[in-house]
């Protein structure tokens, strides 16, 4: 992982340990991997992953996705905590396409979902 990764989620498990006065404080965060129309991968989290789906097909949740729809969603993680969540993006996004796609294949009973 890269030292620039490393410091910032160092910083938000010392955050973490400190209650949050804002709105997600009590939130359950997820971790989400879509596969885009070209086949490539994007991992992302959220607290509503059926808005922030939404929110990729209609091209308005990142640039990444824009140009690269119609998504599917591929897999889920419940996280928790919003540090937990970025803490293991940034892990996932560390992964090999093959392991990416082994993660992806581990998870029993999920059903891919697409948004047209």
């Amino acid at each position: 992982m890269k030292p620039l990764y490393r410091r910032m989620l160092r910083t938000m498990k010392a955050k973490e340990e400190q209650p949050a006065p804002n709105a997600t404080a009590g939130a359950i965060w997820f971790l989400y991997i879509l596969e885009c129309s070209d086949g490539s991968f994007y991992t992302g989290v959220t607290i509503n992953i059926d808005r922030r789906l939404r929110e990729h097909q209609e091209g308005t949740a990142s640039r990444y996705t824009r140009t690269r729809r119609p998504i599917v969603l591929v897999y889920q993680e419940e996280c928790g905590t919003r540090s937990r969540s970025l803490s293991r993006e940034c892990a996932v996004k560390s992964l090999s396409r093959r392991r990416k796609e082994e993660l992806i294949l581990k998870c029993d009973g999920f059903l891919a979902k697409t948004l047209i």
